[in-house]
């Protein structure tokens, strides 16, 4: 009876240490700034001892202030233009190294390309993949771009891990200027320094581990609370995703900003989107239905302007390179004919 007793004991604790698993990761936990000041350095006097260092103490109103103020240096600092390439971009639970990452986003390359039409103008791809290039070297990321237009009229792009943009014909076409489309592409390539897709896919995998363990070890109850799992797992991924447009935007902002273009062009692009007519706008809400661009996020965008992007002399708006390449693309230029057989030939 004992040793039952100690057994059922023991898988007790596992199943609480898989739910705290669970509740950490849906963010119930104290966030990254509030671990990060728990665990600061604690804050000496000049005869090198440490004020209320005692077990029953708390940190005293001295050191909490310089914590909130090194905090706050720290949130700057990953939004200082002059760091952009050395500020930990990306640091954070990841299962995934930069070879994997890169061998993930070619699998779901593949699958993409052997499912979608892509636009074989080399002209169109030369330009794009250089005015990528440029984006990027003035980025967090260090790895080499592959960038592809698949002949689609939905108004969307999107970044896969590892480096491979795609951006929809659609959207090429409906960009005023160079600069709005720089914003999208900009927008992508923080998607990719800031590693939304590997962090995405190890939360999954960690979901998955502690799902199957509560079913392994907590029979009915392990069950249940595995259903309670798998509804709060499509909401932690709701917010994750939220946050992770949130600072694709602002770090979108930066690379536009220090590659040469107006970073008013970003919102702009947005705002033609939210004001286009019904029909371009059932287009936007298609493409943009999980991730809207919100009143709150222009707010964000402009705020940061104001803030981190100090003004310049002269930006980049439009080229004549750009209006060439819509010209191209409006004109068919590139299309791979849609294959179609006989009715009588389906069987």
């Amino acid at each position: 009876m004992p040793a039952k007793i100690t057994l059922i004991s023991h898988f007790g604790e596992i199943i609480q240490r898989t739910i705290l698993l669970i509740v950490l990761l849906l963010g119930f936990a104290p966030r990254e700034s509030t671990a990060q000041s728990i665990s600061s350095e604690p804050v000496t006097t000049a005869t090198g001892a440490t004020p209320n260092s005692g077990p029953n103490h708390l940190p005293s109103a001295t050191s909490a202030r310089n914590k909130d103020i090194s905090q706050t240096s720290k949130s700057k600092a990953k939004y200082d233009i002059s760091r952009i390439g050395d500020r930990g971009i990306g640091h954070g639970l990841d299962f995934y190294s930069a070879e994997q990452e890169r061998q993930l986003g070619e699998e779901l390359a593949n699958a993409i390309e052997s499912s979608s039409r892509l636009i074989a103008d080399p002209v169109v791809n030369e330009y794009l993949n250089r005015l990528g290039l440029n984006i990027v070297q003035n980025s967090d990321c260090k790895i080499p771009f592959v960038i592809k237009v698949l002949d689609d009229d939905d108004l969307n792009a999107f970044a896969l891990p590892g480096g491979f943009l795609y951006i929809n014909r659609g959207l090429i076409l409906a960009a005023d200027n160079e600069a709005e489309l720089v914003a999208a592409m900009a927008h992508e390539v923080g998607h990719v320094a800031a590693r939304h897709g590997t962090k995405n896919a190890t939360r999954a995998q960690i979901f998955d581990a502690a799902s199957m363990s509560l079913i392994l070890v907590g029979g009915p109850v392990g069950l249940a609370v595995r259903g309670l799992a798998g509804l709060a797992r499509p909401m932690t991924y709701m917010k994750f995703s939220r946050d992770a447009e949130r600072e694709a935007d602002l770090l979108g902002l930066e690379y536009q900003y220090t590659a040469g273009y107006d970073p008013q062009e970003f919102i702009a692009l947005f705002e033609t989107m939210g004001a286009g007519e019904t029909q371009k706008r059932s287009l936007i809400n298609k493409a943009f239905a999980t991730h809207p661009m919100t009143v709150d996020r222009i707010k964000l965008a402009q705020q940061e302007i104001a803030t981190y992007l100090p003004d310049r002399a002269e930006y980049i708006i439009d080229t004549s390179e750009f209006q060439e390449i819509k010209a191209r693309l409006g004109s068919g230029e590139g299309r791979l004919p849609k294959l179609r057989r006989p009715l009588n030939d389906v069987r």
